[in-house]
């Protein structure tokens, strides 16, 4: 408990360090990484039983050599494949986004460096240290953020890459 108590103080002294815009990259980290595991489920759970829907359908046709049978088969296939890529754009937007939302920390740490240095001068350069570190620390924490997202979306694509093409595989033309 009381590592816990001390590991929210590590995260609270990292925010009030880099400002209220790390708020905002930890709630898109946080989408991104809710809409991964969840993508992350529908592949390793839900998926194998709706493939396994789609090939006893198949199975059970009579007729799977005519052109009418073709396109039956292959709506299913793009049916599984909507749902296979359901949230992945969403997911690609969030990984694009936290560096983006790192550069306004950024500009608002800038700007509070110079709103120092209109104030204070410049003569005072821990004020301004702090403001230069408030810049600097949310362009740091977008960047890992999306690095994170960016590696597990990528496997995340090549996984639903490879499911949609093993339902096709599995789905023979006769």
């Amino acid at each position: 408990m009381y590592y816990l108590m001390e590991l929210w103080e590590s995260v609270r002294d990292f925010i009030a360090t880099g400002g209220d815009v790390l708020y905002v990259v930890m709630f898109v980290l946080f989408l991104m990484w809710i809409l991964m595991i969840e993508r992350y489920w529908f592949l390793l759970r839900e998926f194998p039983r709706i493939k396994r829907d789609i090939i006893a359908r198949w199975e059970a046709r009579a007729d799977t050599t005519s052109w009418y049978a073709h396109r039956i088969r292959d709506a299913w296939v793009s049916e599984a494949n909507d749902k296979l890529n359901a949230r992945i754009l969403l997911i690609k937007t969030c990984v694009a986004l936290c560096p983006l939302v790192g550069l306004l920390g950024t500009v608002t740490g800038m700007i509070a460096v110079f709103e120092i240095m209109a104030v204070q001068g410049t003569g005072n350069p821990r004020l301004m240290a702090s403001g230069i570190s408030m810049a600097t620390i949310p362009t740091m924490a977008g960047m890992v953020a999306a690095l994170s997202g960016m590696f597990f979306a990528t496997r995340l694509e090549s996984r639903v890459r490879r499911a949609k093409e093993a339902l096709i595989d599995s789905l023979p033309h006769h």
